[in-house]
């Protein structure tokens, strides 16, 4: 069943991002454990969503957009009844799901988890080998057991073979594809002419009450939201690397017991003369190559010399040919694709020659110009390499002894982070002004963090945060040190800015009339002078410019009769006319490109159907929601 996961485990390494979304588990006693009926969100059959689970499963949700918006993020976005549904009917979906899954018999045996783990970049070290140390260290970070970190893998790869089996069964007739690729790649000739907003500002006037109506109906535009700046104090690996201090023997040693990491292979200077053949030609093709390769080697048997020159002329790999044959360097294992020419150059002497080698590509003339033997790096060599690894792991080490003592602290000590600081020798900074949802500074840039600061006893009574974890091991606390509460900016101050706004909005209004009336005249054949744009061909994908709602707005247009017009007020105000003279099919289309818009109709279908079969689940599996949980905030 799960072939095609074990086969494919490089697709599988990004399984391990799909672990931090927001609609992860989050440990596999949580699936099992009845808690308190008080804090249950949702029931999906027996099992309950704890208040736990979607508190996490929330805060991974606002981190991504976050991310996704550098954090230049409306609050509002943050923590709204929209994202709580959202995050919540994500985690009923993937329940039921992994129901279904685990009934059906889907598994992975510990033996191809294992594999996959190994296979993971996260783990892996300098010499893309699996580090023991890293995966440790990882899981310390994430505060996560092997059994957690296995169980969430094992659980997301076989939702992804059951997502998987949807996507990989559909079936799209060619006729189909056809006809939508060639819509998709269908031109069309634009021409525009926007009607701006400015052109009408003269005309228009406002009320003397119209800035102080708006002002008074819409408060909330006008709100300053509430701000603090905090000092705070940062334990990190990073912070922890300058002071560790290591011992020139503890190098030695290191380098001694990873002496592999730093073997170079046996490297050897190659160039070849390529004689092809087609993979599927018959005896004579083949023999007639070995033909011609036998005469190349000939004339080099008499002048060694001309071996660059001949491959220029003669050589059939265009890669090589114009640097007269010159492969670069090669070591064992990178040729695997034509083993018989590894085996042959790894045969020859500095400067000798080989006869014709066959293989699935046609015939070699090989020439081995130089020899760089296996070796060792000296201790020298790689001292700053083995110096970076052992302050990574020593860090990591002392953060983890560390971090128990810094919490300690903060919580003990909350009227000062003084002594956190002098704990991990690194003194507090300073922030600048903090809203609910936003911090200029990266690290205090984090939901959960912003939520302890605005919490009542930071707030009011000025204690510390708990010591809350921003990054893999990034460890913050923060306390308060000014604040302001919300506000409203005062009419006087914003009133030239409303004008501004009503001017437009209502300039904006007559542009639209102005626009749909030589619309209008320009459909039922009118003459009508506008300084139209030049005639620009755009398809869906390509749009040479022109904007994107402009395009979409073309493609939207009946054009059984040319020229065919269309208008549409933009998102900046304003109208858009278009003007659509000519209509060009596209005749040849590349057969990868059909195969892609297959593969994508493929995939949305599958969606499509997975997105019906979960529907169908959940009637069956008995959902109910605890709609004062799910708008409980924390």
């Amino acid at each position: 069943m799960f072939d095609f996961v074990y086969k494919h485990k490089r697709l599988i390494q990004g399984l391990l991002f799909l672990i931090f979304l927001p609609f992860a588990f989050f440990g596999i006693d949580s699936y099992f454990r009845f808690g308190d009926a008080a804090q249950v969100v949702a029931r999906v059959g027996d099992y309950r969503i704890s208040q736990q689970e979607f508190s996490q499963a929330l805060r991974e949700r606002q981190q991504a957009i976050q991310r996704m918006m550098q954090g230049r993020v409306d609050p509002a976005m943050l923590d709204n009844p929209e994202l709580r549904y959202v995050t919540l009917e994500s985690l009923i979906q993937r329940r039921v799901l992994l129901d279904r899954a685990l009934r059906a018999g889907m598994t992975l045996s510990d033996v191809q988890l294992q594999s996959v783990i190994g296979e993971l970049p996260l783990f892996r070290d300098e010499a893309n080998k699996f580090s023991f140390t890293r995966y440790e260290q990882f899981l310390k970070a994430e505060g996560m057991t092997p059994a957690m970190f296995e169980a969430r893998l094992r659980q997301d790869m076989i939702l992804r073979q059951l997502s998987d089996g949807y996507a990989d069964s559909n079936f799209v007739p060619k006729t189909v594809t056809e006809r939508l690729v060639r819509l998709a790649e269908q031109q069309r000739e634009v021409s525009h002419y926007t009607i701006r907003s400015e052109k009408f500002i003269g005309r228009v006037k406002l009320d003397a009450e119209a800035a102080k109506n708006y002002y008074d109906t819409n408060q909330s535009e006008f709100q300053i939201p509430e701000q603090v700046r905090v000092e705070y104090v940062t334990l990190s690996l990073e912070s922890l690397l300058p002071q560790i201090q290591l011992d020139a023997a503890e190098v030695r040693k290191y380098y001694e017991g990873q002496r592999g990491q730093f073997e170079v292979k046996e490297a050897r200077q190659a160039s070849h003369i390529l004689v092809s053949v087609d993979p599927g030609a018959g005896a004579d093709a083949r023999q007639k190559a070995r033909a011609k390769a036998d005469g190349i080697y000939q004339q080099l048997a008499q002048r060694p010399a001309s071996f660059a020159e001949l491959a220029r002329q003669h050589s059939q790999d265009p890669g090589s040919a114009t640097r007269g044959g010159d492969l670069g360097w090669i070591s064992r294992g990178t040729m695997k694709d034509v083993p018989e020419f590894e085996e042959a150059l790894f045969k020859l002497k500095p400067g000798e020659i080989s006869p014709p080698v066959e293989s699935k590509l046609g015939f070699h003339i090989i020439r081995l110009t130089a020899l760089q033997p296996a070796q060792v790096k000296s201790l020298e060599e790689v001292r700053a390499q083995i110096e970076k690894e052992l302050r990574k792991q020593l860090a990591a080490k002392k953060f983890a002894e560390a971090a128990d003592h810094f919490n300690n602290l903060v919580y003990e000590q909350s009227e000062s982070l003084k002594p956190a600081g002098e704990l991990i020798k690194v003194a507090p900074q300073q922030s600048g002004w903090i809203t609910h949802g936003r911090a200029d500074d990266a690290l205090l840039n984090n939901p959960k963090l912003l939520q302890a600061i605005f919490s009542e006893d930071v707030l009011k009574n000025r204690r510390n945060t708990e010591a809350i974890e921003v990054a893999p091991s990034t460890l913050v606390a923060a306390r308060v040190m000014e604040h302001k509460p919300a506000s409203m900016q005062p009419f006087a101050e914003v009133r030239s800015a409303i004008e501004k706004k009503l001017l437009l909005r209502e300039a904006g209004r007559l542009a639209a009339q102005e626009g749909r009336n030589l619309s209008e005249q320009l459909r039922q054949g009118k003459v009508v002078q506008i300084a139209w744009s030049t005639p620009q061909l755009v398809s869906r994908a390509e749009h040479n410019g022109l904007p994107e709602p402009s395009v979409r707005q073309a493609f939207r247009t009946d054009v059984a009769t040319l020229p065919a017009y269309a208008g549409f007020e933009p998102p900046q105000g304003g109208y858009t006319l278009l003007r659509i003279t000519r209509v060009q099919e596209t005749e040849n289309i590349p057969p990868e490109k059909r195969k892609a818009f297959a593969e994508a109709l493929r995939q949305v279908l599958g969606q499509e159907e997975l997105t019906a079969y979960v529907t169908s689940l959940k009637q069956k599996a008995d959902v109910k929601i605890s709609k004062e949980q799910l708008e409980k905030k924390q």
